[in-house]
């Protein structure tokens, strides 16, 4: 059986990596290596999750041995990436002055304030899932390959869904679509949004504040991962984080204990959710979002699943791309790897157009500062979200949705979470008729899951995220 994201001899390459990272003694992680190397260990990390052949029984003994050394070798200090909540705030700039509901979304002119902000919760899930659908049969081709695919089939610069209509054979089998996502989401097979880790994750969200609220803690997390979550529908740090909670390790430990992902995108896509319900609270939805994730992330991890809810939360509210942009920054430790990849992300769109040549070299750029990670790494990723929002914040400000996903996918990594991040944002902003029907007709209203109750309706999603954000505001005026 090849299993990915758990077999050990997968996950000591990736943690020689990841403690490289971390400031780890270098000498101390070259002996590691050598030992793993002369017992016949491949060092280099397995792009997807797991190596082609498994390992000997002997050499499995061997990874889980030096992966049990290498959990004893300390990390340098960090203090500018603080793991602990008060630590964190104790980094950050003061909140943000935003209103608690917006003025309006572009199709509800003269609606109230809960109606504006209702259609903003139905064109970000509406926008989160289109943003996604874009990125799927891609995931994990890079760069090159996409853009290959694209030119092959007239559809270079991408502005519409992927097609196998008329993809050459030797096109086809040098980038082959993701196996698990062309069956569903290519021009031609599209039937509402298949289901995606990138909307299971707000889907159980939502479960999570119904069951237990804002006061929620990171052990009603783990619960109810293991009363909804099947495991095979959970992916790196996830896993990681699953199978120490069913080896009944405590959290923090979850998060840390053989798992070589805890930096990776993994939190970052599960937070939308918890930023939808708190309009305007940018530094509430990154401490529910903190909690959420320390389950499975550290550090830079940690700081991506707070800023994705501070996005969120701000793009409930603010008028443009830019503003949300602000906002979403000050939950970042200024200091902190996350912030300099937003930055340089930022800078590269806003030095830019979008045009083909513009897109070119802002990627070029953001893939030389972080072409070395894993393509599921959160710095990368979060580089490519700051950058394919600012560069497609359009003329009014609010986001191209168009131009903004799909410069999002045609950077390659892990392209359907990075095209659902930014669709969730500028659909917020633009509202759904703002997204525009060539992106929301295919997805239907509906998001297929395989959490309990199967299809979800937008409409209900929208419905039961705006009635969350309700019982907070309640709670609040009660004192």
């Amino acid at each position: 059986m090849r299993l990915t994201w758990a077999q050990p001899e997968d996950l000591l390459a990736h943690e020689l990596v990841q403690a490289a990272a971390e400031g780890v003694d270098a000498r101390a992680l070259a002996v590691v290596a050598e030992r793993w190397v002369a017992a016949g260990g491949d060092p280099v990390p397995a792009v997807s999750g797991a190596g082609p052949v498994p390992a000997t029984a002997e050499l499995r003994a061997l990874a889980r041995e030096l992966l049990d050394e290498l959990d004893l070798l300390p990390a340098a200090a960090a203090p500018d990436e603080p793991d602990a909540w008060e630590e964190i705030v104790r980094l950050l700039p003061p909140e943000p002055d935003l209103p608690a509901r917006p003025g309006g979304v572009g199709h509800v002119p003269g609606g109230g304030e809960d109606r504006a902000y209702s259609a903003r919760v139905e064109g970000a899930w509406t926008g989160r899932a289109a943003g996604c659908l874009l990125g799927k049969p891609v995931e994990k081709i890079p760069r090159q390959g996409i853009e290959e695919i694209l030119r092959a089939t007239g559809r270079w610069p991408l502005d519409r869904w992927f097609t196998a209509v008329d993809l050459p054979a030797d096109v086809a089998a040098r980038w082959p679509w993701n196996r698990r996502s062309a069956p569903t989401s290519l021009e031609e097979n599209i039937d509402g949004m298949p289901e995606d880790d990138d909307l299971n994750y707000p889907i159980l969200a939502l479960a999570l504040l119904e069951r237990h609220g804002r006061g929620f803690t990171t052990d009603d997390v783990a619960q109810l991962w293991l009363d909804a979550m099947p495991a095979g529908r959970v992916f790196t740090a996830e896993r990681a984080a699953y199978r120490n909670v069913l080896d009944a390790r405590p959290v923090p430990e979850t998060a840390t204990y053989r798992n070589p992902f805890r930096e990776w995108i993994g939190a970052l896509i599960r937070t939308d959710v918890l930023g939808w319900v708190s309009p305007g609270d940018v530094r509430g939805a990154a401490r529910l979002a903190w909690t959420d994730a320390r389950l499975s992330h550290t550090r830079n991890g940690l700081y991506g699943a707070m800023w994705a809810a501070a996005l969120a939360s701000a793009a409930t509210v603010c008028d443009t791309v830019e503003e949300v942009l602000d906002a979403a920054s000050t939950v970042v430790p200024p200091r902190s790897r996350l912030a300099e990849a937003i930055r340089l992300g930022r800078e590269a769109g806003s030095a830019g157009d979008t045009s083909e040549a513009g897109v070119r070299v802002g990627l070029d750029r953001i893939h030389a500062a972080y072409g070395d990670l894993h393509w599921v790494h959160v710095l990368n990723n979060a580089a490519v979200i700051a950058y394919a929002l600012t560069a497609g914040r359009g003329g009014t400000g609010r986001g191209d949705f168009g131009a903004s996903v799909s410069i999002a996918v045609t950077a390659g990594w892990d392209t359907d979470s990075a095209g659902a991040t930014v669709g969730g944002v500028v659909g917020a902003l633009q509202g759904v008729d703002g997204i525009g029907a060539r992106w929301t007709s295919p997805v239907d209203g509906r998001i297929a899951t395989t959490l309990p109750g199967g299809e979800q309706q937008i409409a209900d999603l929208t419905a039961r995220t705006v009635a969350l954000a309700g019982v907070r505001a309640d709670e609040e005026a009660q004192g």
